[in-house]
């Protein structure tokens, strides 16, 4: 048990971690590694990530907006990075930083290329997930208008990509049509006159998945932070811990926390962990959660509050101070992120953003 937390509670980011999955991937797939470190890396830290990540052999790095590129670029990280959600009044920024964007639509190429600064575009072609990317039917106008201004030097497409739709939970035949709606793609831009030097489809479950070896380039978001949905062996790399600020005995009878939605069936002992849903514990997990503490699960005893839970110790002599797991890898039998995730009906991912910038993140070694 982790021991000396420091203030209320940590998360605790294990770099090696995040090394190990990159590594993992390397192995398995002859693809590079674009580390999407996003969300303030799903809320993990983006630069000691991003660091962590480069380290271990990924080649780009992957971001949704304008302001994490900067951040990764101010920290002095010089791989190729990829943004794509971004407002034309950040394309200045942008140029600034030497970064790749996203293009979907030929008024998002006229306004990048109005800005000099930007040199490295990715064309997006909308292959099934229907959110962004080129409708097919406007392709071929995009591929002509992207080579006019190749021709003119005005930009590079370094890149064609998509997304898959169903890459969590992979449908082998929705994933294959929209591999092969990209090939066509790729088909039709370089019969365009474009000669891209990557072309990615695949998130982290479809870079098992999908046989795509014509592909050059892998995404891996949730893998990146130990989400293993394929069973690779990823290691998770956070785990969130606090301490008990406060114990109290209850007679039978007596409720806890607002509503007094749990009521003890017997006297008791619980005791307050200083976290809530200002801090990312999902209130809706409140009647299923359980966090370690002594070595022995222990279950929430009613409303996730905003700062603050009750747990019932049972009959456990527990003290304020002692050290509480909210969640880690599971090797210590604590919970895992993706059973906080099962409890409050959402995805690990949602459980890992979540954690908010009341917790202060500490980064280490592989060291427990």
């Amino acid at each position: 048990m982790p021991q000396g937390i420091a203030g209320l509670a940590e998360a605790v980011v294990d770099l090696s971690a995040v090394r190990h999955n990159v590594r993992t991937f390397r192995r398995r797939v002859p693809q590079d590694v674009l580390a999407v470190v996003k969300a303030d890396a799903f809320g993990h830290g983006a630069v000691p990530v991003a660091r962590a990540a480069v380290e271990a052999g990924a080649t780009w790095l992957g971001v949704a907006r304008a302001a994490e590129a900067l951040q990764l670029r101010a920290a002095g990280l010089t791989a190729p990075i990829l943004t794509w959600l971004y407002d034309a009044s950040e394309l200045m920024l942008l140029g600034d930083l030497d970064g790749d964007v996203s293009i979907s639509t030929l008024a998002e190429l006229h306004r990048v290329v109005s800005h000099p600064g930007i040199h490295h575009v990715h064309l997006k072609l909308d292959t099934g997930l229907h959110r962004s990317g080129s409708a097919p039917d406007q392709w071929t106008e995009l591929i002509r208008a992207a080579a006019q201004y190749e021709a003119l030097g005005a930009v590079t497409v370094r890149g064609i990509w998509s997304h898959l739709s169903h890459g969590d939970a992979p449908d082998a035949v929705q994933s294959r049509k929209q591999l092969h709606l990209l090939r066509t793609g790729v088909i039709l831009a370089r019969r365009g006159g474009l000669r891209p030097s990557v072309v990615h489809l695949a998130n982290s479950a479809g870079a098992i998945t999908l046989d795509a070896p014509d592909c050059d380039l892998v995404r891996i978001g949730a893998g990146l932070y130990g989400i293993d949905e394929t069973g690779l062996g990823l290691r998770p790399a956070m785990r969130l811990i606090s301490k008990l600020t406060q114990v109290r005995r209850i007679r039978a009878g007596e409720g806890v926390s607002y509503r007094h939605d749990f009521v003890a069936d017997r006297d008791t002992t619980v005791a307050l962990v200083p976290l809530g849903y200002a801090d990312g514990i999902p209130r809706i997990a409140g009647g299923q959660a359980s966090v370690l503490c002594r070595g022995v699960r222990m279950r929430v005893a009613g409303r996730i509050a905003m700062d603050q839970f009750v747990v019932d110790a049972g009959d456990l002599p527990v003290e304020p101070g002692d050290p509480v797991t909210i969640f880690g890898d599971g090797s210590d039998g604590e919970p895992t992120a993706r059973e906080w995730a099962d409890w409050a009906g959402t995805i690990p991912h949602e459980i890992y953003c979540g954690i908010g910038s009341r917790v202060p993140r500490r980064y280490e070694e592989g060291a427990r």
